[in-house]
């Protein structure tokens, strides 16, 4: 086969794939729209992944939590959440997982330790009726109870477009506007951040069900809590844009990284659709298993780069409760997914164009 067309047959092999990406993620955005996840005209998937990416989007990038890196391992199940639960992630036994570590922002070149929020994502079961997509963070509730409030949280924090700064006023006047906002507030004025993305809490902060074999229904949330038996702790280079994960792959080169999942069970007075209440300590905890990391990548180099981390796509087992904020969250992971997968497609495409102009010449 000559070069050029080994060029045409890989160009419409990228069109073809571009098409089916942008086609099945637009599907799922106005899905999960029509379906009721956005209330109100004004407040759309749309809207919210465009104020998150900001007059000049990093193309290709996710438009939140744009800054990453990947990492594998498996999760060590129980078996103490399979009275609750059918999926099959919860069975006794080990199973797979690949995730992904990252940083607050659409920026993907930011420092490390600037970031305010640190996440924690995964995947478990992939492209299975038991597939389980997870996307956990550092604070353990919401500042607001709904999309639409939410929108205009992201509008009070983003930066003035001259001065590039964030007007203390304008926020300070949002949460007044907002007394549900007070638990937030309060673990904001609290939260330490650590040295390491493996000495951090990550909570699912919003809740969802877990169904028995019975047909019993439990509303849950739960926490990754780290494990902290480490024989040696690799320090962290406070001077380096990518501190954070520099430290993570020095660690892993020690020992594995571990998080013990551990799901709190709501009672009756706990309300599973308003994810900025705390729930009370008392309550019930179960310690589902470990997540033990083994491995590593940089984010353009494993697979986590290309996977959609929507905490809608649920196993057979789990539901999604009837959380405004929660239902939103899919809609906006379908819209950053179409833009940045679209983007990374039709670059390939102009890359493997310009080599066939090249090859002909």
């Amino acid at each position: 086969m000559t070069k050029d067309k080994r060029s045409t047959k890989n160009g419409s092999s990228v069109v073809r794939k571009c098409l089916l990406v942008a086609s099945l993620a637009c599907f799922a955005t106005a899905t999960l729209y029509f379906a009721g996840a956005f209330n109100g005209d004004t407040v759309t998937a749309q809207r919210f992944v465009d104020l998150q990416q900001g007059e000049q989007p990093h193309l290709g990038f996710r438009r939140a939590h744009a800054k990453g890196m990947c990492v594998s391992g498996h999760f060590e199940s129980t078996g103490a959440l399979a009275s609750y639960s059918t999926a099959a992630i919860f069975a006794q036994g080990n199973t797979e997982f690949m995730g992904r570590f990252s940083i607050a922002g659409n920026n993907p070149t930011a420092p490390d330790l600037k970031a305010p929020v640190r996440s924690f994502a995964f995947v478990v079961n992939s492209a299975t009726s038991q597939e389980w997509r997870v996307a956990m963070n550092t604070p353990p509730v919401m500042a607001v109870a709904t999309p639409e409030a939410f929108f205009q949280q992201l509008q009070a924090l983003a930066p003035d477009p001259v001065t590039k700064q964030r007007d203390p006023e304008k926020i300070k006047a949002f949460f007044n506007a907002h007394p549900e906002s007070k638990a937030f507030n309060q673990w904001k004025a609290s939260y330490v951040p650590s040295n390491s993305f493996a000495t951090e809490y990550y909570h699912s902060i919003n809740a969802f069900y877990l169904h028995n074999e019975q047909g019993k229904q439990q509303a849950v949330r739960w926490q990754a809590v780290p494990h902290d038996d480490y024989n040696e702790f690799a320090e962290l280079d406070k001077k380096s844009s990518d501190a954070l994960q520099q430290q993570l792959a020095q660690q892993l080169k020690h020992q594995p990284v571990k998080f013990d999942l551990l799901f709190t069970l709501a009672n009756s007075s706990d309300d599973e659709n308003n994810p900025t209440i705390p729930w009370p300590a008392t309550r019930k905890t179960v310690n589902a298993g470990t997540l033990v990391i083994t491995n590593w990548r940089p984010q353009n180099e494993g697979k986590c780069d290309a996977q959609n981390f929507d905490p809608l796509v649920l196993p057979e087992g789990m539901s999604a409760t009837a959380d405004p904020i929660l239902r939103a969250r899919g809609a906006a992971y379908a819209q950053s997914y179409r833009r940045r997968a679209t983007e990374t497609l039709l670059d390939a495409k102009s890359e493997n164009q310009q080599g066939a102009r090249n090859g002909s010449k």
